[in-house]
């Protein structure tokens, strides 16, 4: 029988889950691009917090901290140099490009290292576990899951409350109408995807704390971000929040049931809700 437990541990896994699609949710609201890198650059994040912490000694989070600004810096100049000149109403252009980046992310990381799997040591936080009273959970899965919540809170204050998100807002509405306001679309863009990848240094951070990972893992996760976006609704970001608790619960349920059909559980929930809802659970309206 599925119980309580399963239940819980099944939300909490979503919080990794919406935090591998914020990012990948925030880049397709503004600016309509599909980056096809985005699980490569998760697991990027992930060996950068590695090799922060195996050369330094710093802890884990701390470390998280010192990666973001790189982070940020990559993306700004990926979005500023590339990926600007890819945009336009073909989408086929930014797809060809994020593929190729995709396939250079996985063997550079490959040549850098190896193919042996890797892990973010987070000592005795990877055991420690609270009583929540009907169930007792981990505390990784907690802060994982309360770190969703912020950085969709965060995103959202962003978006409606400061002059950024005006301008976020602004080019994803009519471009060529900001730009005649004064507002750069290509600074905004490249401003929209370094916020992007923020996001995915704390993603990396979870995961590779709580999962082995090795350099084509990124794929998967990849898979993962889009399922969450497309159930929750393209671009919102509570949507994305409500998809990944549903990819989840579903894969703790399968997995109870039977451990060989947890990552199908999740795939088949993302088609029933398909089948109910084809634009999402909460869509914005896109021209």
């Amino acid at each position: 029988m599925i119980g309580v437990d399963t239940i819980v541990q099944g939300v909490l896994l979503g919080g990794l889950y919406a935090l591998f699609a914020a990012g990948l949710s925030l880049v397709f609201g503004i600016m309509r691009l599909v980056n096809l890198a985005h699980g490569d650059l998760i697991v990027m994040g992930a060996y950068l917090i590695l090799i922060l912490v195996t050369l330094s000694g710093l802890n884990p989070f701390l470390a998280a901290l010192v990666a973001a600004p790189l982070m940020f810096g990559l993306g700004w100049g990926l979005q500023r140099l590339v990926l600007n000149r890819t945009l336009g109403k073909d989408i086929l252009p930014p797809l060809l490009v994020t593929f190729g980046l995709s396939i250079a992310l996985q063997n550079a990381l490959l040549e850098g290292f190896s193919a042996d799997s890797r892990k973010i040591s987070a000592g005795g936080l990877e055991t420690a576990s609270a009583d929540l009273g009907i169930v007792t959970v981990g505390v990784m899965p907690l802060l994982t899951f309360a770190s969703a919540i912020a950085v969709i809170v965060g995103l959202n204050a962003l978006f409606y409350r400061t002059a950024l998100g005006r301008a976020f807002r602004a080019v994803s509405d009519d471009p060529v109408t900001a730009s005649l306001m004064g507002i750069r679309p290509a600074h905004v863009f490249a401003m929209a995807t370094g916020v992007a990848m923020l996001v995915v240094t704390v993603a990396a951070l979870y995961f590779g704390m709580r999962a082995n990972f090795d350099p084509a893992i990124g794929p998967a996760r990849l898979i993962y971000a889009f399922e969450a976006v497309i159930i929750g609704g393209l671009g919102s970001l509570w949507g994305t929040l409500a998809g990944g608790i549903i990819i989840g619960v579903a894969q703790t349920v399968g997995a109870a049931v039977n451990p060989e059909w947890q990552i199908l559980a999740g795939h088949v929930a993302f088609l029933l809700v398909l089948l109910v809802r084809p634009r999402g659970l909460f869509p914005r309206a896109v021209d």
